[in-house]
């Protein structure tokens, strides 16, 4: 999952089997994106690799904050000092974690933190070398973002757009017509060329997605 320049790694985590991503250069900055490190095992997983690989977590990002992407904000907040950066308009769907947590059955864990800033739409989220463009994206939550390398053409796609489907727009805060207009008006035009890593299953790119994904038709 290398791309020039910037590299983007892939930790798949809890009972969601969601996609927890590492993104960093040759300066070892990395951002951790919707961490979903969820019991001890995986928390030891991604400090293994960050550890392994040299690299020093310096922005703490939630593309949204569904309860499966938000598990391991606590731990990292914490083990590397990070304030948690997210969309204002996500800030109810973290506040409403624990009680959605409790609606799924999902045992105790530790809740995130509340965020130390917002993302502003359009906003460059700067690191090392690398800069993410924040691309809001809602449809499956109220103000999900994407983040886009223009210089390694790669997305971080949060639940918006995968691999022959797009997310479910049946949780509080979603809306089918508004996640398809998300992604005809802001993803695909962004390039055929441009992988996509989604926040469940395998990674894919527009120009795939474009062809072959029903739900685009």
């Amino acid at each position: 999952m290398e791309n020039t320049g910037t590299k983007v790694v892939s930790l798949t985590f809890n009972p969601f089997q969601e996609n927890t991503y590492l993104v960093y250069d040759e300066t070892g900055e990395c951002a951790i994106v919707d961490p979903g490190c969820w019991d001890q095992r995986e928390k030891d997983e991604l400090k293994k690799y960050l550890e392994e690989h040299q690299l020093k977590p310096v922005r703490l990002l939630n593309t949204h904050c569904h309860i499966d992407h938000v598990f391991g904000n606590h731990f990292v907040a914490e083990t590397w000092g990070l304030a948690l950066e997210i969309h204002r308009g996500e800030l109810p769907i973290l506040e409403s974690a624990p009680a959605t947590a409790a609606y799924f059955g999902v045992p105790h864990y530790d809740p995130s933190p509340a965020p130390g800033r917002f993302i502003e739409e359009g906003e460059e989220v700067r690191f090392g070398n690398t800069v993410l463009k924040a691309l809001l994206t809602p449809g499956h939550s109220p103000a999900s973002i994407s983040f886009f390398c223009e210089k390694s053409r790669f997305l971080l796609s949060g639940d918006v757009l995968f691999w022959q489907s797009i997310g479910r727009t049946d949780l509080p805060g979603g809306d089918y017509d508004t996640l398809i207009a998300s992604i005809e008006n802001v993803v695909m035009p962004l390039g055929d060329d441009v992988t996509v890593y989604p926040g469940h299953g395998p990674h894919t790119s527009i120009g795939y997605e474009r062809d072959y994904n029903p739900f685009l038709k």
